[in-house]
């Protein structure tokens, strides 16, 4: 492998070798080997683009970590597609098919010879061939064996202490790796109780897809081992050679200056440990019964039981009639409906909840996260501390941080070939995973026998592409988020007969009184160079039982219940393996209905789509359980044989699952969107927030009059979703009717009818968040945005909260934030992280307003709040807030943060790429934009 190290300044070069002139080694010279260009039938013809910011190196030896903390440079290709992925802001608006490259690589496979920048053969059966322009490794095996090992070399080369990361994260060792930063302690605090498991039980999973999933089992498994291999075969040389990644020294992991230490070897367990955290994160769907239930019972309390339900519901918006659908044919798919008359819910009794406690035997800093700096060697004085706000900063990851919520991410647009062009369908889709440096993603190229797609893998699950492109087709995912996930309530006992109480550690399983399960993990840390953060040390502790993990306890009818949450996928985290094996095998995806069989076999919830030259498909994946006649599984259920899924076994915790058919799909629709929306008619949503007004409205507006236009190109549809990136959802969606409110009487008072106005000016220009021109960090309606940032959050509290009351109101908004603008960092994504408007009230706001103003609604809200559904009242609560909100300064509104002083707009808005490591990178404009994506076009077919 070459030098991947720009030349750095004398001072940083002096200052490295006053720690031991070995620190200056960098990765050794590819020697002779000539390369050999890829044979391959491409059938996108250079039709096929994709980006990746912000580059494909996500390792820095410690001088390229010092280098870049002095002098602010980068290792090669660590940074060298963040302009591009930036540029498509102010250069969308001229784009045309010619221009798409000037924002996206080009993703033909293999590299030009012209082309090559380097060539590294870790094994004679396999070579890893890099480009100039952005470093991807293509690798190309003659061997099955040798091309993993080459994917695992290479994701060593690239992702090496990410993927050291990232085991430990879901083991629940964080602190004892990285150190005991809050935000480490956070973190493996929230990750760690939703995927528990022994080393036997990772091991067994191991196991099992190997012995139960047939040949396809036993070669997946051997994959994963040569993966493996190639990693820990990286993980030796870079260590022997002195070029492994900067933090294992920052980290106390490796001495500087002997060498002494070690980078532990990977194994199998490790990748299920991975697959856990990104299957969990990105893939879930369900949960948050016991929070639905308290949210019921705030409204059934005020007024009563009947009418509250019915209110709650109206919120809930299981089946919403007007939300926008990806499978918009009329198609029904019916899954977790409200059942006519549920049996066996378990709600609380009213104030009984408790969480269960996590954290026990504290000891130092646990909890307090007080500093302790070590004596740093001078050299390395500028990186003292770099990680002491953790080394995953708090709410980076998505369900992590203050108030966090699992969020959907990744958008798709789609259109069959009759609308467009060519007669081709054209597809611009992919995962919007959050911003780091490096991403939790790698880009890679692997062909070998039964292999041949380009696209990226998540770092230390790369055995496959896990989205990208075939020989003549391509696929992505979205976050579907359907309901995999369930609360049971479990009855509590005590084994000598004696009365139960909410901390008995016993419960009521099939007539049996069975003990519970108890795990641990008990963490300790000391302060490095790296994280000051003082010594100490905790227990992590839950309760496993056959009916899923303990996650609260309360009293049901007056009896003494835990509840747990069941996970289809638990014991089940890289059985998914199977699905993208088989989407990289050309023999096996050959069509469209080909790929939805291969999709089926995914086990987490993904909505899926697909584009070759003919068709364009879709298909829902995701273990979903087959229910018992009658359960709600938009709430609690008693843990009793009557009403667990059907066929549950939980040794295996496997069940019933639903059929291919009865999982939404479709192909050959005139045109697909998601963007974490509903699936299709009756799939009912698992959580609160798909309603009438959902951010998928902000593609499905654009892409069917696009489709109704016809002559859609590459360019035009990737300038909708450009456009939709850049859009406040409040300002297009939710703004006309604020304003035909607001003007339903004049409005007198010539300063606020300025401001009504300023923000009518905004909405028809499009409501966007963009600067006035390429680097001013100016928004081109900088007040009006304001505006709309301070009046939003004030004009949902005094739209709803006065008719439902504090209790209600409160209880609503814990199941579902109030907002989610690029502003908003106290929202469910935190701030500076692209992903916004998926979470908020807007579908409850538009149906108000719309009941208010008299306007037909289909399922309308249980009541009318705004002004207790009188216009003129309505009218004189949103003018009072606009008031308010307009006199709100922008130091204000943008308090500021690490990253931005205070009342800096843009600033505030802008993407930073989290570091994951030594290495930060600059900010960029605001989009709401997939992290990794494609723009493809195949013009033949096999």
């Amino acid at each position: 492998m070459p030098p991947r190290t720009r030349t750095l300044g004398a001072a940083t070069i002096a200052a490295v070798l006053a720690l031991g002139t070995s620190l200056l080694a960098s990765a050794p010279s590819a020697g002779a080997a000539e390369p050999e260009p890829l044979a391959l039938t491409d059938h996108c013809r250079s039709q096929c683009a994709d980006i990746l910011p912000p580059g494909e190196n996500g390792n820095a030896t410690l001088v390229e970590i010092l280098g870049n903390k002095a002098f602010g440079t980068h290792p090669a290709h660590s940074d060298d597609q963040l302009d591009r992925y930036n540029g498509l802001v102010a250069g969308h608006t001229g784009l045309t098919d010619q221009k798409l490259t000037d924002f996206f690589n080009d993703a033909s496979f293999g590299v030009a010879a012209d082309q090559i920048e380097s060539v590294t053969k870790p094994r004679e059966d396999v070579t890893i061939t890099r480009d100039k322009k952005s470093g991807v490794p293509h690798i190309q095996g003659t061997t099955r064996y040798g091309t993993e090992f080459g994917a695992g070399f290479a994701a060593g080369q690239d992702r090496l202490w990410l993927m050291d990361l990232f085991r430990h994260i879901g083991r629940g060792q964080l602190t004892s790796f990285a150190g005991g930063a809050l935000a480490n302690q956070g973190l493996e605090q929230q990750f760690w109780p939703q995927a528990p498991y022994t080393e036997a039980d990772l091991q067994a999973q191991v196991e099992r897809i190997r012995t139960t999933e047939g040949a396809r089992g036993e070669q997946a498994m051997a994959d994963a081992q040569a993966y493996v291999d190639g990693i820990n075969a990286y993980r030796v040389k870079s260590k022997n050679g002195r070029y492994f990644p900067g933090e294992y020294v920052l980290t106390g992991k490796i001495d500087s200056i002997t060498n002494i230490g070690e980078i532990q070897p990977f194994g199998l367990t490790d990748l299920i440990s991975i697959a856990s955290v990104v299957g969990g994160q990105f893939g879930g769907g369900g949960g948050g019964e016991v929070q639905a239930a308290l949210s019921l019972l705030a409204a059934q309390q005020k007024y009563g039981v009947e009418e509250g339900t019915r209110v709650w519901e109206s919120f809930r918006q299981r089946n919403d009639p007007e939300a926008v659908l990806t499978v918009h044919d009329g198609t029904s798919f019916p899954y977790a409906a409200k059942p006519d008359k549920a049996r066996g819910t378990a709600l609380p009794d009213p104030g009984s909840v408790t969480p269960e406690p996590l954290i026990h035997d504290r000891t130092g800093s646990a909890g307090s996260g007080v500093k302790a700096p070590v004596k740093a060697p001078s050299a390395l004085k500028p990186l003292q501390g770099m990680f002491d706000d953790g080394v995953v900063p708090e709410g980076s990851l998505p369900g992590s941080g203050e108030g966090a919520q699992k969020r959907g991410m990744s958008n798709a647009l789609l259109v069959s070939g009759k609308h467009t062009a060519s007669g081709n369908p054209i597809a611009v889709m992919g995962p919007q995973t959050g911003y780091f440096a490096p991403q939790l993603m790698m880009l890679q190229e692997l062909q070998g026998p039964g292999i041949s797609a380009r696209g990226v893998s998540f770092a230390g699950v790369g055995m496959y592409i896990q989205m990208g492109r075939g020989q003549d087709y391509a696929w992505s995912a979205t976050s579907a988020a359907q309901d995999i996930t369930d609360t049971y309530a479990v009855e509590l006992c005590e084994p000598d007969g004696s009365a139960p109480t909410k901390d008995s550690t016993h419960y009521r399983n099939d007539g049996a009184c069975t003990a519970m399960e108890k795990m641990e993990r008990t963490n300790s840390w000391k302060p490095t160079v790296a994280d000051s953060t003082a010594k100490g040390s905790y227990r992590m502790q839950v309760w496993r039982t056959d009916y899923g993990i303990v996650t609260h306890r309360a009293t049901v009818d007056g009896k003494p219940v835990a509840y747990t949450s069941l996970r289809t996928t638990y014991r089940h985290e890289a059985d998914s393996i199977i699905g993208f094996q088989m989407l990289n095998d050309p023999a096996y995806v050959t069509d469209a209905a080909s790929f939805q069989q291969a999709a089926s076999h995914i086990d987490y919830a993904f909505n899926w789509f697909y584009a070759d030259s003919r068709t364009a498909a879709y298909y829902n994946s995701g273990m979903n359980p087959v229910r018992a006649d009658g359960v709600d599984a938009a709430l609690p259920v008693k843990a009793e044989k009557a009403y667990e899924w059907r066929g549950y076994d939980p040794e295996a915790n496997t069940t019933d699952y639903t059929p291919f058919a009865a999982h939404p799909h479709s192909s050959g629709q005139d045109y697909y969107i998601s963007w974490n929306n509903r699936q299709a008619k009756d799939y009912n949503s698992a959580g609160f927030g798909f309603g009438a007004v959902h951010r998928g409205d902000l593609l499905d507006d654009r892409v069917s009059a696009l489709v109704e236009a016809g002559g859609v190109t590459r360019a035009s549809l990737t300038r909708a979703m450009a456009e939709a990136a850049l859009t406040d959802l409040r300002g297009e969606q939710l703004l006309p009717e604020l304003l035909k409110v607001l003007r339903s009487q004049p409005v007198t008072d010539p300063a606020l009818n300025t401001v009504v106005q300023q923000l009518d000016s905004w909405r028809a220009a499009g409501a966007q968040r963009k600067e006035t021109s390429p680097g001013s960090h100016t928004y081109t309606h900088a007040d009006a945005v304001r505006i709309m940032d301070a009046w939003w959050p004030k004009l949902v509290e005094a739209e709803f909260r006065p008719g439902l009351g504090d209790s209600l109101y409160t209880a609503l908004t814990a199941s579902l934030a109030t907002d989610e603008s690029p502003a908003a960092s106290h929202g469910p994504s935190g701030a500076h992280s692209g992903s916004a408007f998926q979470y908020g009230w807007w579908g409850f706001a538009d149906k108000d307003l719309r009941q208010v103003l008299g306007q037909p609604v289909k399922g309308p809200l249980g009541k009318t709040y705004c002004g207790n559904g009188d216009l003129s009242a309505c009218r004189s609560a949103l003018l009072s807030t606009l008031k308010e909100a307009a006199a709100v300064p922008a130091s204000t509104v943008y308090p500021g943060d690490d990253s931005c002083k205070a009342g800096e707009q843009w600033c505030t808005d802008a993407i930073i790429h989290r570091p994951l490591g030594g290495i930060s990178q600059k900010s960029i404009h605001w989009q709401n934009r997939p992290t990794y994506q494609q723009v493809v076009e195949f013009p033949s077919h096999r």
